[in-house]
């Protein structure tokens, strides 16, 4: 099941980038939360959106 969108993707995955290059510069760990935005792009599914029932674009399978 999918719950983000490709906007969301897309601005996850900037995010991301934006996280682990401020951590690089400033060469400590805490780049690394950038992998979370980039892991829940990739798999397409984010934890969150499934407590709070958010979906911002994919379609959801009807079940008869």
């Amino acid at each position: 099941m999918c719950n983000i969108g490709k906007l969301d993707k897309f601005i996850r995955v900037v995010l991301s980038y934006a996280i682990m290059g401020v951590g690089i510069y400033h060469q400590n760990f805490w780049g690394m939360l950038g992998l979370i935005p980039l892991t829940t792009a990739a798999v397409g599914i984010c934890p969150l959106y499934m407590i709070f029932k958010i979906n911002t674009g994919c379609k959801q399978e009807k079940l008869a």
